[in-house]
């Protein structure tokens, strides 16, 4: 009987990961998820959420429950800080996690795919436990993409990872070290806040050249992508405000 070949370690990498996404998301997280069923089981989609805790966590989080959950794979901007983590980086790059792309995965909502954005950036897990669910301003360039491809915009909000990992300061030093944006005063462990995951209705974009009826100017365009932008984030926002009123306790 041949062998099979051994695992690489990226391929390791990513089992662990995996492994422990799942544990958190089942066990120790509790996450409840809604509205999986406003992601289309075929054609583009950006899925558009709020970013928050320490350590960006609901980034992974939500990619590992998305990727169990749905019969397609999506694929998530992120930023260039996540493929300098070693074992973090072996997991984005086995699941076609990408970075430094200016369309964010325009090519890949052409191809028919679903693109996740966080549109806070590093903003939104960089701000204080004081500020905790108050959505930084997102940056409209997923609204430009969404435009020029016809892809829907499907609101995520998620309620939980502020407690997880709340951001308590910043060791300047250590981020200078380490050449980091900021390294937070956290805990060690993340705390088991019960997280609440809600996928929002779709939001129909208006049209621009490489899609159909276009505006009639730069300017109307640029109008129009900030205008989505802007609801987008009010969406969200909502989103966020009522799930946290829905809880009794950030921990049960």
């Amino acid at each position: 009987m041949a062998e099979s070949n051994p695992k690489s370690l990226d391929e390791i990498a990513n089992d662990a990961v995996s492994g422990v996404l799942g544990w958190l998301a089942d066990d120790y997280l509790r996450v409840e998820v809604s509205g999986l069923d406003n992601i289309p089981e075929r054609g583009p989609a950006m899925l558009i959420a709020n970013h928050s805790g320490a350590f960006g966590l609901d980034a992974l989080v939500l990619h590992n429950l998305l990727l169990r959950e749905l019969s397609r794979p999506v694929y998530f901007y992120a930023s260039p800080v996540v493929f300098r983590l070693p074992v973090v980086a072996s997991y984005a790059r086995h699941h076609g996690v990408f970075a430094d792309d200016p369309t964010l995965g325009r090519d890949r909502l052409t191809d028919g795919h679903l693109v996740g954005v966080f549109p806070e950036g590093l903003d939104g897990v960089a701000k204080p436990f004081s500020q905790r669910y108050r959505l930084r301003p997102f940056s409209p360039g997923f609204a430009v993409t969404a435009m020029r491809t016809g892809a829907p915009v499907i609101p995520v909000s998620i309620v939980g990872a502020e407690e997880t990992y709340p951001k308590l300061g910043s060791i300047t030093s250590l981020a200078r070290r380490f050449d980091l944006p900021y390294f937070p005063l956290t805990t060690l462990l993340p705390l088991p806040a019960k997280w609440r995951i809600t996928v929002g209705e779709p939001v129909t974009v208006p049209a621009t050249p490489e899609a159909s009826e276009p505006p009639d100017s730069f300017a109307e365009r640029s109008a129009a992508a900030r205008r989505l932008c802007d609801g987008v984030w009010i969406t969200v926002q909502a989103m966020v405000e009522r799930d946290v009123r829905r809880r009794t306790n950030p921990f049960w």
